[in-house]
């Protein structure tokens, strides 16, 4: 067996205390699997993540605004929050209704948009 030292010199690839994923060379594909409980999420909540996901799908295809990029922004942080935690707190949901509101025009005409504000009201009850 050649030499660590000597495989180095010549170009060799050395790879060692690796604690994730290592790949070398083209059309590679790396699998990570996740071990721990996911935070349990409430059906509700789970048809928001749902919603808010298909919502800043649709978003790319409009014109972009400052109320846009703020709904978008809104989404974003709401998606992070259910995936983190489990759930989106009231705050959030407030906030996200807000930019829903501001973001009227845009999101009044999406049924993605629709489907975010309706979830987002039975959630805060109104």
């Amino acid at each position: 067996m050649a030499d660590s030292g000597n495989d180095r010199a010549r170009g060799g690839i050395h790879v060692t205390n690796t604690s994730g994923n290592v790949t070398i060379g083209d059309n590679n594909t790396v699998t990570t699997a996740v071990n721990g409980a996911q935070p349990a999420r409430d059906p509700r909540q789970e048809e928001l993540l749902q919603a808010i996901r298909r919502l800043r799908a649709d978003l790319g295809g409009v014109v972009a605004s400052e109320q846009t990029a703020a709904l978008d922004e809104e989404l974003s942080d709401a998606e992070d929050e259910i995936e983190g935690t489990g759930h989106a707190g009231t705050g959030r949901l407030t906030r996200l209704r807000r930019a829903l509101v501001d973001a009227g025009a845009v999101s009044g005409i999406l049924a993605s948009g629709v489907a975010v504000g309706q979830a987002v009201g039975a959630l805060l009850g109104g």
